[in-house]
């Protein structure tokens, strides 16, 4: 029987503008992040990049479960491309985190290996043949551990547009992480993902985008960075992507695995907690949205 809707929404730090990134704006501490958290009527979310949890596997799970929220996966960017560079230590170390805190799913992304996601390097016929060896090792590695590993399609890395991310699940067993986001911005429609192999969907980060600003970077007008700093991401339902048509698709077919709230942003100061406003108030404002599409979800 599926698990209601209502029970598979999970928020991610960088709603509140925490990133891996260096230099990604403003970092708000974890106690403001995860307080309001709780307080947006969230009892989920991804870790968030190192260092913004203890690094011990048990402290990190105690460190979510003092603040009522229960873990669900991490983002774990690693190079997949380079036949030299072995990526299964730092999952391994990804993965230990996650059976502690008693998470299912590894949210993997091809990493360039620079810093940053506003520029990438072309990938060749072996670099291609490595990537897609390690989705499968790291598969097999986190089924091991009791866990779902999922590849991210995402801006600035290898793995970014609608081709990019069909050779992926043409190639390798690996499951989606369907990102409605990065995927619109990496010029693949979402919908249309979702409605073809929801099947291989086995986990779902939710945002909403300014088409006019995805056009600007996909035109290279603009960069990745500059978008979400202009506030390219939007509250679920204020944006440009059919959230409502995705959900329906995905529930039609029996996903049953969380609904990550994502709303990238880059904050230049801390927000004004006593007014109410920042990132709070738009997670708040997504959570209402999707929780409004649970009857056509169901229909």
């Amino acid at each position: 029987m599926t698990t209601p809707l209502a029970q598979r929404v999970a928020g991610a730090p960088i709603s509140w503008g925490v990133c891996e990134v260096p230099g990604w704006g403003h970092q708000l501490p974890p106690d403001l992040v995860l307080r309001q958290m709780r307080e947006t009527g969230l009892n989920a979310t991804e870790f968030g990049p190192e260092g913004f949890l203890p690094d011990a596997p048990a402290e990190k799970a105690a460190t979510l479960a003092s603040y009522g929220l229960k873990a669900v996966g991490q983002f774990v960017p690693a190079v997949l491309h380079d036949p030299g560079h072995d990526p299964l230590p730092q999952i391994e170390a990804a993965i230990a985190g996650l059976v502690a805190a008693d998470a299912g799913t590894v949210v993997v992304a091809a990493a360039t290996g620079a810093h940053g996601y506003d520029a990438r390097p072309a990938l060749d016929t072996a670099g291609w043949a490595a990537l897609l060896a390690n989705l499968d090792r790291i598969a097999s590695v986190a089924a091991g551990a009791g866990l779902v590993a999922t590849l991210h399609p995402h801006v600035g890395t290898m793995v970014e547009s609608g081709e990019e991310t069909q050779r992926v699940l043409d190639g390798s067993g690996i499951g989606l992480c369907l990102d409605t986001g990065h995927l619109l911005v990496g010029g693949a429609d979402p919908v249309a993902l979702a409605a073809k192999q929801p099947e291989r969907v086995t986990h779902v980060h939710l945002k909403d985008v300014r088409l006019d600003l995805c056009e600007r970077v996909r035109s290279g007008r603009m960069s990745y960075t500059e978008a979400v700093s202009a506030g390219m991401y939007v509250p679920l339902g204020a944006g440009d992507i059919d959230i409502a048509a995705i959900v329906a698709l995905l529930e039609s077919a029996g996903y049953d695995g969380w609904y990550v709230l994502e709303q990238d942003t880059v904050l230049t100061s801390a927000p004004d907690t006593d007014a109410g406003d920042g990132p709070a108030g738009d997670v708040r404002a997504s959570v209402t949205h999707l929780l409004s599409l649970v009857p056509a979800a169901r229909s």
